[in-house]
């Protein structure tokens, strides 16, 4: 792949020193990213003050204003990234989400009622890091989704595919190498490569309600990171777990920084976390304006950068999803986790769902109703026919939401249906589920009831844990939400 070369100045910059080469995986060398610091810092630091400039016709947004904005689309997802790891536990050690969320829990939208969260962000800036997982019964389902720095999903073994020598049954040993990494792993232990130096791993366990927390505490406690030097000398010992800081809102944090804090906080990760390689021609138009690994846009007229936030913020905001497709009134897309060159639904999906699955690991359908018809409770059904649940190597459940995205408080405390207690099918094999504000009469099993609000807004979200290809394919969509 041929890579362009820009001047700026005195200094000639070929695009294939900044950016990562090879499709799908970055291959730069560790280190390669702080040399990109010198090179751009020192000799090609601002923006290209020999460019005509052009005088744009008033009321549109002349051509340095709709650059940045593109800049801003593009890095966004690097940036919420990093702010995220700003306000979390420290760097390669694991932060344990230790109960399952109820009503009363606001400090997470949409959470899950099926799994723990055990994170931990990597940085491999000086060495690999391991992580070791430990056996579990075989029906335990788990997940080590990890991201790059760009939100793309890099690595994700699970119990349904644990990504090691075939009949291997745990404890599963990886370690996570930088870009160009090409040391000698020992044995026993594999290599997982990140196209980032720094990562998130998002990692899930499932429980099986209330009684199964301490079982699944015990297998957090398992959870082994640690620094690949430090885990040669003592096998089996990893770094102890952190308690993560206070709550922090880095979609609101990053919303309220100007123009001037954001680009150059976006350069400024750039220098460590590279751009893909597929990357070259967005930041060839970037560079202009001194948006680049290292760069800086303090020559950049305030408002030009100001204007580009407000515009590209809105950008993201008002995307729709153009993969997002319509299934008998669910919504849902395949197009997460991995990105590419889809810069705007790189930034949607960051803004609005950060640690999104890519298909193969889960998908969400989404129901989006109104609880209420002039004030009268409606009542809702889901028909499931014979041998047409979900198809899963995992699990599957439905969650309601309220209007604001948070579980809906009820008397029963029942916040979704399917997992922790299954589901109970009629005389004929199908599934009547009742979506509905008061329990429903005795027609519908008492694990078929998921209450929702008395009237208002109101989301289901079933969720798919290791789909199937029918589902991943949509050959099988799920039926109708109907009133009866």
């Amino acid at each position: 792949m041929n890579f362009p070369i820009i001047n700026f100045g005195s200094a000639a910059i070929n695009f294939a020193d900044v950016v990562r080469p090879g499709v799908g995986r970055r291959s730069i060398l560790l280190g390669a990213g702080m040399l990109a610091v010198g090179v751009f810092g020192v000799a090609a630091c601002g923006r290209n003050s020999g460019s005509p400039q052009t005088v744009p016709t008033p009321g549109t947004p002349g051509p340095d204003e709709a650059i940045a904005t593109d800049a801003y689309v593009f890095g966004y997802p690097l940036v919420i990234m990093d702010v995220t790891r700003e306000h979390s536990a420290p760097e390669n050690r694991f932060d344990h989400a230790r109960s399952l969320p109820d009503a009363a829990n606001r400090s997470l939208v949409r959470p899950n009622e099926d799994t723990l969260y055990s994170k931990a962000w990597l940085d491999l800036r000086t060495e690999p890091v391991v992580l070791q997982v430990p056996a579990m019964d075989a029906g335990r389902y788990w997940l080590m989704q990890t991201m790059d720095m760009w939100t793309n999903v890099a690595q994700n073994p699970s119990s349904v595919r644990p990504q090691v020598k075939s009949g291997a049954t745990g404890p599963f040993t990886y370690a996570f190498t930088p870009p160009g990494w090409n040391g000698t792993l020992p044995d026993g232990i594999t290599q997982l490569p990140m196209p980032t130096p720094q990562g998130w791993i998002l990692g899930r366990i499932a429980v099986n309600g209330a009684a199964d927390l301490p079982a699944v505490h015990a297998i957090q406690d398992q959870l082994l990171i640690a620094p690949l030097s430090e885990w040669s000398r003592r096998p089996g010992a990893g770094n102890p777990a952190a308690a993560a800081p206070g709550p922090a809102d880095p979609v609101a944090i990053v919303a309220k920084m100007d123009g001037r804090t954001f680009f150059n906080r976006l350069c400024a990760v750039m220098a460590i976390d590279a751009p893909a390689s597929e990357d070259a021609a967005a930041l060839e138009r970037f560079a202009h304006l001194g948006i680049r690994p290292g760069g800086s846009v303090d020559d950049v007229a305030a408002d030009v950068l100001d204007a580009a936030v407000t515009a590209g913020l809105g950008r993201v905001e008002d995307y729709r999803d153009p993969g997002s497709h319509d299934f008998n009134g669910w919504t849902y897309s395949a197009d997460t986790g991995r990105y590419g060159t889809n810069y705007d639904q790189r930034a949607y999906v960051a803004r609005g769902g950060l640690g999104a699955n890519v298909p193969e690991d889960a998908i969400y359908p989404n129901f989006y109703g109104t609880a209420d018809a002039s004030g009268v409770p409606r009542t809702f059904r889901i028909h499931f026919e014979p041998g047409q649940l979900p198809p899963v190597d995992a699990f599957w459940s439905l969650t309601a939401y309220a209007a604001d995205s948070f579980l809906i408080p009820n008397p029963a405390g029942i916040y979704a249906v399917g997992h922790q207690v299954p589901v109970t099918p009629n005389a004929d094999g199908s599934v009547d589920i009742a979506a509905q504000y008061e329990r429903p009469g005795p027609e519908i099993p008492s694990a078929n009831w998921l209450p929702i609000p008395e009237t208002g807004a109101f989301t289901l979200t079933l969720r798919l844990y290791a789909p199937k290809s029918p589902a991943v394919d949509r050959t099988w969509t799920p039926p109708p939400v109907t009133t009866p």
